[in-house]
């Protein structure tokens, strides 16, 4: 891992050379950059935010504080790496959209293109995983890895994928090693996230890509997503949930292709 300190801390990221748009990978929440390990090993770079894997906390209240600490360390990565490309996550996809919105023409001269994947422009989180995560930390974590949320079919994905190492074990994992205090914060962020009736101002190529049956950012988002940033187009992934860069890495990858190809070219 390497890191970039900037606003007094550091923010950890890990880089894979690649040849096109270098590409920005942002977790969504409890999550780390590993998520993204099927992606960045082909190249490109996956950070992890404040308070996340390895880079340091950050004081902030959840909400807009929260964001706006996030979209630092993507800025701060995004400069030190020279990315391109943001591709953003449910929480990692709100704080995209938090950038270009309330960073102005500096964000807009740093990114050309734009992937919201499982994610969207208001994000609410059920009450019942909102206790959850204030009471029972191990509860929330077991509900989130049931069918069609994080994953379409937990127990079909099996243990082989990712080369040996199960998946859905590291999911859970990843979220005890963020712990309950940041994943709250996360989540939270999340619920008082609502950018709606801004996405107009959104000036990028975007694409809108969402897993067939997820059921925390469902299709629907991503329809609206599609209908009101004004250069932007939805992409579904089949067999596959909140996370379809986990569960169908190889479709994934050739939709953000597909769209770079097109509106990018070389």
């Amino acid at each position: 891992m390497e890191t970039v300190t900037h606003y007094g801390r550091k923010t950890a990221y890990r880089v894979v050379d690649t040849e096109g748009p270098r590409r920005l990978y942002v977790h969504g929440s409890g999550a780390d950059h590993r998520l993204w390990a099927r992606q960045y090993a082909s190249g490109g770079v996956a950070l992890d935010v404040s308070g996340h894997g390895e880079s340091e906390d950050v004081d902030a209240e959840p909400g807009y504080e929260t964001l706006s600490a996030y979209a630092d360390d993507v800025l701060a990565v995004a400069a030190q790496t020279d990315c391109r490309v943001l591709v953003g996550n449910s929480l990692g996809g709100a704080v995209c959209l938090h950038l270009l919105l309330e960073r102005g023409s500096a964000a807009d001269a740093a990114f050309d293109a734009l992937v919201l994947a499982g994610s969207g422009a208001k994000l609410g989180v059920l009450s019942s995983l909102r206790e959850k995560l204030d009471d029972d930390f191990e509860r929330a974590i077991d509900f989130l890895h049931e069918p069609n949320r994080l994953l379409h079919d937990p127990e079909g994905l099996g243990s082989d994928a990712h080369n040996g190492n199960d998946p859905i074990a590291r999911s859970k994992e990843a979220m005890r090693e963020t712990g309950q205090a940041v994943a709250q914060r996360d989540f939270l962020s999340c619920h008082r996230f609502d950018v709606r009736d801004r996405l107009d101002e959104i000036a990028m190529p975007t694409l809108a890509l969402c897993g067939e049956y997820d059921r925390l950012t469902p299709p629907e988002y991503h329809d609206f997503l599609a209908r009101e940033i004004p250069d932007a187009e939805r992409e579904v992934v089949p067999d596959a949930a909140h996370l379809a860069m986990v569960e169908r890495p190889g479709e994934f990858d050739a939709a953000v292709d597909r769209f770079l190809d097109r509106r990018l070219g070389d």
